[in-house]
């Protein structure tokens, strides 16, 4: 344990130039999945005139109280971020592994976030457009972003790692 109280993981080799030093190759900012993939729910709504999934005013809350506990999720994790002194991008390299606070319950807070903000906004706005493409847009981050990212951490830290895959869930 470190002077903050989190589990410090070293890189095997900090002097070796290899394809960890390059970090995951992420080619897009997953906040852009998310966010498109609202963006055409709620397009979809209006001009394929999907049926409304009209639950009332209790509903709406239910919709806000998922985009709050998202947004503090983020926010957790991004201040955790910035503590370590990493970058939250996916496409950077990493310095070490956070494994404390939300890291602890779930490897992807960020995106768990994210894709309960998406979950809000689709209860909120009475969106079946929406609520149909989470699982599209969770498989998407799913595949293309957060398979990468392990592979890479797993090249860069190694066992400590894959200690931590197995010690702690990809989404909950």
């Amino acid at each position: 344990m470190t002077e903050h109280g989190k589990d410090n993981i070293t890189p095997i080799d900090g002097k070796s130039k290899t394809q960890a030093d390059k970090g995951p190759q992420i080619r897009f900012p997953p906040p852009f999945v998310y966010f498109g993939f609202i963006a055409i729910g709620l397009l979809a709504d209006k001009f394929i005139a999907l049926p409304s999934i009209t639950y009332g005013p209790a509903f709406e809350w239910l919709g806000s109280a998922f985009i709050a506990a998202g947004t503090a999720l983020i926010i957790i994790s991004l201040g955790l971020f910035k503590i370590e002194g990493e970058n939250p991008e996916p496409w950077t390299v990493s310095k070490t592994i956070i494994a404390r606070g939300p890291y602890r319950h779930t490897r992807n807070p960020m995106y768990l976030g994210m894709a309960m903000i998406m979950l809000g906004i689709g209860i909120w706005r009475d969106s079946a457009g929406v609520l149909i493409l989470l699982p599209v847009a969770v498989l998407v981050i799913d595949r293309w972003v957060i398979l990468p990212e392990e592979a890479y951490l797993v090249r860069k830290f190694g066992k400590p790692y894959s200690d931590y895959q197995k010690r702690v869930r990809r989404w909950l």
